[in-house]
C-alpha cells in the first residue's frame, strides 16, 4: 500500500485477525470501516479511529449504489471503498460439523455478497482463504466452504475482471485470538488452561504437526496485497516451520500437566507452508516464531 492513503473495509473486523489488521491499517494512516455480526468478534476489540457496523455479510443488505442497509437502525453510508479485506467467516473445523448450514451460509453466501458489491463498484477484494483446502475439501463443511470461496473469487475475476487476491492462512496465533468456546485456537486454549492451572488438552497422540504463523505476519501479507492488480492470485501465508502439538505444549513447561483426549473428525496430520510465491511477488517474509511468543506470554510481556 506504500504511502497511498486508502479507504479499507474489513469484514469480520471485530474478530481475531480483523482486529490486528485494523490496528495495522490505522497505524499506517488508512481510513478503516468494519462490518461484523459479533458472532465470534467482540466489542472490546473495537479500535478508536475505525467505524464499526453491526451487520452480517451473509444477509442481503448490500445496496449496489455503495450503501449498505443493515437490519439495525444506523447511518450506514459506506461510500467509496478502495479495498475490501474479506475475513468474516465461521473459521473453525469442529463447529462446522455441528452446524454445516450456518457455516456454508456465512462463508459462501457472505462471500458472494461481498463479490457482488465489489464488482458493481470496482473494488479490490482480498479474500481470507485457508490451508485446510490442501487436506481434503470434503473433510469438513468448513474446508469445503473456504475452498468454494476461493472458487468464487476465481469466477468473478474471470467473468467480471474483478481484482481479487486469495491468501491462505496457516494456524494463526497472537493477540486477540479466542481462548474459550468452539472457535478457540489451539494456542488460545493452551493459554487459558495455563492461566486456570488446568492440564493442557491434546488430541490423539499429539504428534500432529502444525505451521503456526503469527497474526502480525499474516496481517503484513494481507496489507502487501492491497493496491496490487491481481486476478485471483493465490498466496500461502505460513511460517514455513511446523511443530507437533506435544512440542507446543512443552513450551508451556516440560513438566506442566497434559491430558490426552480422543482424535476429532476432520483433523489432519500436518500443515506446512512450502510455497514461496508470497516471498517472490509480495516480498513477504514472516519474522515471528512461536517459541519466542510463548516465552514472552508466560513472562507476562504479551
Amino acid at each position: 500500500m506504500g504511502d497511498i492513503v486508502m479507504k479499507c473495509l474489513v469484514t469480520g473486523g471485530a474478530g481475531f485477525i480483523g482486529t490486528n489488521l485494523i490496528k495495522r491499517l490505522l497505524r499506517d494512516g488508512h481510513e478503516v470501516i468494519s462490518i461484523d455480526n459479533y458472532c465470534t468478534g467482540f466489542k472490546e476489540n473495537e479500535q478508536d479511529g475505525c467505524k464499526y457496523y453491526n451487520s452480517d455479510v451473509k444477509d442481503n443488505f448490500w445496496d449496489l449504489s455503495t450503501n449498505c442497509q443493515c437490519e439495525v437502525s444506523c447511518d450506514c453510508s459506506i461510500g467509496e471503498v478502495d479495498v475490501i479485506f474479506h475475513l468474516a467467516a465461521l473459521a473453525r473445523i469442529q463447529p462446522s460439523f455441528d452446524e454445516p448450514k450456518k457455516t456454508l451460509d456465512t462463508n459462501i453466501t457472505g462471500t458472494v455478497n461481498i463479490l457482488e458489491w465489489a464488482r458493481h463498484n470496482d473494488i479490490q477484494v482480498v479474500y481470507a482463504g485457508s490451508s485446510s483446502m490442501h487436506h481434503g475439501i470434503f473433510n469438513s463443511p468448513y474446508a469445503w466452504s473456504k475452498y468454494n470461496g476461493e472458487e468464487l473469487c476465481k469466477l468473478y475475476s474471470k467473468i467480471y475482471n474483478l481484482n481479487t487476491t486469495i491468501c491462505r492462512f496457516y494456524n494463526v496465533y497472537g493477540p486477540h485470538h479466542i481462548r474459550t468456546g468452539n472457535y478457540a485456537t489451539v494456542i488460545g486454549v493452551f493459554e487459558q488452561q495455563y492461566l486456570d492451572n488446568h492440564p493442557l488438552t491434546i488430541t490423539d497422540d499429539g504428534e500432529q504437526r502444525r505451521d503456526f504463523t503469527h497474526v502480525d505476519d499474516i496481517v503484513d501479507g494481507l496489507v502487501r496485497c492491497a493496491g496490487k492488480d491481481f486476478r485471483a492470485e493465490e498466496f500461502e501465508l505460513g511460517r514455513g516451520i511446523n511443530y507437533s502439538i506435544n512440542e507446543i505444549a512443552d513450551m508451556f513447561g516440560g513438566d506442566y500437566p497434559k491430558k490426552y483426549i480422543l482424535k476429532r473428525a476432520g483433523e489432519y496430520d500436518m500443515t506446512l507452508c512450502t510455497d514461496d510465491k508470497a516471498y517472490k511477488l509480495l516480498n513477504w517474509k514472516p519474522t515471528k516464531n512461536i517459541e519466542e511468543y510463548v516465552k514472552k506470554w508466560i513472562k507476562g510481556r504479551i
